[in-house]
């Protein structure tokens, strides 16, 4: 029997779980407009354990979303996580937040496309088949008409950019799913399980999540 605490914390959506070999028992989250998550993480944490009837003993490993995403949002989560699995002398399993995020669609056809906002028209999106197989890396990428054009079979959006996407991503083909916004610690049961039977875990002390910080930065003006 394996318990596995989830944590995911790369958008806006402060979300924890606790699974019980692969199957979600528990989960606390909550979305704000203004991130929450230094407030609410160690709380929801306390209160699943509580909640679960376990103690953080009986944990075999914790599970945080590696990101992309905020690069606060995700600091908090990893920083909990570690001091965590440091304290409990367990593992630490690395989650794709896109990967959690497409987990949410079921559909038996055509792709899903995970994306989370950056900035302007960027951000951050993968290309996962309908059984949830990836098909292309993470890419950090600026979105015009342009966009996915080469696909003719039905592409599901997800995630917190359909706002600004819709207006240009308007082939017929194109579905946003705009109920399903953030990722969460519900999804990443599964995951973090498959990753844990193979002992695919992460060093606890030199993990650092996966920022995309190059794409987030900018070039100072040139001097005259």
């Amino acid at each position: 029997m394996s318990f596995i605490l989830n944590i995911e914390t790369a958008t806006k959506n402060c979300s924890v779980s606790i699974a019980k070999n692969g199957e979600t028992i528990l989960c606390k989250e909550i979305a704000e407009e203004g991130y929450s998550h230094a407030e609410k993480l160690h709380v929801f944490i306390e209160e699943i354990i509580a909640e679960s009837k376990i103690s953080v003993q009986d944990l075999a490993a914790i599970a945080v979303s590696q990101g992309p995403g905020s690069y606060t949002g995700l600091r908090i989560g990893v920083s909990a996580a570690k001091g965590l699995c440091y304290a409990l002398n367990i593992p630490l399993i690395a989650v794709n937040t896109l990967e959690t995020l497409a987990s949410r669609v079921s559909v038996s056809e055509g792709k899903i496309i995970p994306m989370l906002d950056a900035r302007r028209m960027e951000v951050y999106s993968e290309i996962f088949t309908a059984h949830l197989k990836a098909e292309r890396a993470i890419q950090a990428e600026i979105i015009s008409e342009d966009s996915f054009a080469e696909y003719n079979e039905p592409l599901y959006f997800v995630g917190d950019c359909a706002d600004k996407c819709k207006t240009v991503l308007t082939k017929e083909n194109f579905i946003f799913l705009e109920e399903i916004k953030y990722p969460s610690a519900r999804e990443m049961s599964k995951i973090s399980y498959d990753k844990y039977q193979k002992s695919d875990t992460v060093d606890v002390a030199y993990f650092e999540p996966y920022y995309l910080k190059d794409f987030m930065m900018t070039l100072p003006s040139k001097k005259q």
